[in-house]
């Protein structure tokens, strides 16, 4: 498999995960129909927020939400 197959196929696998089909179908059809472009979001919301915000929220997050996947180290 190329990486790039590869890469679609991981990374759809973790919205369904998460999402369930149906949601992860509605996510990736809410971001072409918007033309949502990432890069523009993350940087909009994390220029607004200190160094010790973003660790904050990173780490109430994880205690809130404990991994339970199937995730493989790659």
């Amino acid at each position: 498999m190329n990486d790039t197959v590869d890469i679609i196929d991981k990374g759809f696998s973790c919205l369904v995960e998460t999402l369930g089909v149906v949601n992860a179908e509605r996510f990736i059809a809410m971001i072409k129909r918007d033309s949502f472009d990432y890069i523009v979001w993350r940087r909009e919301y994390f220029d607004n927020k200190s160094l010790d915000e973003i660790n904050k929220e990173a780490v109430s997050y994880a205690k809130q939400h404990p991994h339970r996947g199937h995730g493989k180290r790659i």
